[in-house]
This record gives C-alpha cells, sequence and structure tokens, in this order.
C-alpha cells in the first residue's frame, strides 16, 4: 500500500480528515437512485477491470466514485448544481481534485437514467487512456 510522505495514512485517502471519512461512510446509504445505477455498473472492477469506490474522501470533499489507478473522479449531479453558489463549489472542489492530479467527469441524473450506455463508454474510455498514460 502506498503512503503519502511519511503519514501511515493511504495515498488514495489525500488527507481527508475523520469527519470527512465518517460523513462519507454515512453518505454511501443514501445514495440517489442515479448513483446507484451506475454504482451496479462500477462496482466489482466491471469497468476496464479497474477498482471504483463509492463516496470516497478526497482532503476536505466526497467524490460520488473514484478509481485511484485512473486518478478519475467521477460525479453524478442533480439539479442542486446548477445553482450560481453550487457551480462555484464546485469548480473549487475541482480545483482540488485537480491539484492531486485527479481528472473529473461529470454526469447529470438524466444522462445517466436515459443514456447509461453512452456513459458507460466516455468513462471506460478515459480510465483506459489514463491508466496507459502511468
Amino acid at each position: 500500500m502506498a503512503y503519502i510522505g511519511r503519514t501511515r495514512e493511504p495515498a488514495f485517502l489525500f488527507h481527508a480528515d475523520q469527519t470527512t471519512v465518517d460523513l462519507a461512510k454515512r453518505l454511501r446509504r443514501k445514495m440517489t437512485p442515479s448513483e446507484k445505477a451506475l454504482w451496479q455498473r462500477l462496482k466489482t472492477k466491471k469497468m476496464a477491470g479497474l477498482k471504483f469506490r463509492r463516496q470516497h474522501p478526497i482532503r476536505f470533499y466526497i467524490a460520488d466514485f473514484y478509481c485511484h489507478e485512473a486518478r478519475l473522479v467521477i460525479e453524478v449531479d442533480g439539479p442542486i448544481h446548477d445553482s450560481i453558489g453550487r457551480r462555484e463549489h464546485d469548480q473549487q472542489r475541482d480545483g482540488v481534485m485537480e491539484d492531486f492530479g485527479i481528472m473529473i467527469l461529470r454526469f447529470s441524473n438524466d444522462e445517466i437514467r436515459y443514456h447509461l450506455q453512452k456513459v458507460l463508454k466516455k468513462i471506460e474510455e478515459v480510465s483506459i487512456m489514463r491508466t496507459r498514460k502511468q
């Protein structure tokens, strides 16, 4: 297992504090229908043989889905993400994740509900591209 610096923290937690880790655990029990639908297709290495984690802590934030090998976050955005304040929050959050070398893919609930195969294809293409670089 890789570690950050001299700490015993696993590298894939990106210095998340215990409060954020605990919140992520609670959110795993409260996934939206769109998140559940996508999770059914990502779990148990179904996507290009890569491991995805759900409701994963990254620093002060929680990613809907995260693949450490590809350094890829998948976000499922509902209508709340359309507000100006939320968009600014998302931009700040994306910046923190990008500083860790993480790429963020965003999909709306409707994209997952009505175009799931297209969403899965995009995730697979990006995952494969990002793991080949490394």
